[in-house]
């Protein structure tokens, strides 16, 4: 591609690289220039601008973006996305449904690495989202890129977006309850829109006395495709009184804490086909914590695992929830 400066009398069928305003309009970038454009242009007395001007084997802007969004989401319904139309070399990648983002990061590397003007943005791996939401955005930088690679860009990352929609429809919640202990009220409340979120249900809460027997029970008993326990005292220990009602009832617990703050008081586990998690006492708040991670990933059917858990560490220092006390100030567990 040809940059720069031509008279106007030469400028026939170039695009016009910065917006110019002649006659009481304005010619914006990126048109391409045809006789009107430059006979208002020189009737205005303007006998220069700067355009780009495609060479023998140069793609434009829009049709380069068009053809690596169609290698990176070849099929946008079986990736549960839409794309947007291009538009000054861009296009957008959205989500469908609710569900998190799943991606193929090395690929999506080795795309950004073909060619400077050429680039995906993306959420991170894993992220929820929302329908319309925005999972990535393909911009081509400038107005036209060579198609040699463009084809190499496509072909490195074919298929490397999509979207993982729940594959659980409903969830139960057990909750227990202590004498003088946190309201129930908003913890619920903050849990169901967490669901609801994921276009669940909660579809069955129960609460119960905060003890290891009436716990067990509930597991045995609560309905939902998943489970989670939010404790009225902090689970601090895997011996405590919640995962320990879960291997009464005849579960497993996977992993106990997480590197995630807030959030570190999480327990994973296992009931029958039933996942369950033991929430932290931040989910009684709706500020994002590291429950939200783990309910996300679990929801769309996605294994996670001890290590999985360990990994998310790295990113995992998040905002301090105003309501809480401060644990990193020294003050007390939560």
């Amino acid at each position: 591609m040809r940059f720069g400066p031509v008279p106007v009398s030469d400028a026939e069928g170039a695009v016009l690289a910065h917006s110019v305003s002649a006659g009481g309009r304005k010619l914006r970038k990126g048109i391409v220039l045809g006789a009107q454009d430059l006979s208002l242009l020189a009737e205005n007395g303007v006998a220069e601008v700067t355009v780009a001007r495609l060479e023998p084997g140069d793609v434009h802007e829009d049709t380069a973006a068009r053809v690596l969004a169609d290698a990176l989401v070849p099929d946008p319904a079986a990736a549960n996305v839409t794309l947007s139309k291009p538009f000054t070399g861009r296009v957008n990648i959205l989500a469908a449904s609710p569900g998190i983002v799943d991606l193929d990061v090395a690929a999506l590397e080795r795309f950004n690495q073909v060619h400077p003007m050429i680039t995906v943005a993306t959420v991170p791996p894993y992220q929820q989202m929302t329908p319309r939401g925005m999972v990535a955005t393909i911009k081509v930088i400038s107005y036209a890129v060579p198609e040699i690679d463009v084809t190499r860009a496509a072909e490195a990352a074919r298929n490397a977006i999509r979207l993982l929609a729940p594959v659980h429809g409903s969830a139960g919640l057990i909750v227990s309850d202590i004498p003088g202990g946190p309201s129930n009220d908003k913890g619920i409340a903050a849990i169901r829109g967490r669901v609801e979120a994921l276009g669940m249900d909660l579809s069955d809460i129960r609460t119960v006395p905060h003890r290891e027997e009436a716990l067990s029970a509930a597991l045995q008993d609560v309905g939902g495709d998943m489970v989670m326990i939010l404790t009225g005292s902090a689970t601090s220990d895997p011996q405590d009184v919640a995962p320990a009602a879960l291997r009464h009832a005849g579960g497993r617990v996977d992993r106990f804490g997480m590197p995630v703050d807030p959030g570190n008081l999480l327990f994973l586990g296992q009931l029958g086909p039933r996942p369950v998690i033991g929430l932290p006492g931040c989910a009684r708040s709706p500020a994002l914590n590291g429950a939200d991670w783990v309910l996300s990933r679990v929801a769309c059917g996605v294994t996670t695992t001890g290590a999985d858990i360990a990994a998310m560490g790295v990113g995992g220092l998040l905002k301090e929830i105003p309501t809480r006390p401060q644990p990193r100030a020294g003050k007390k567990r939560s």
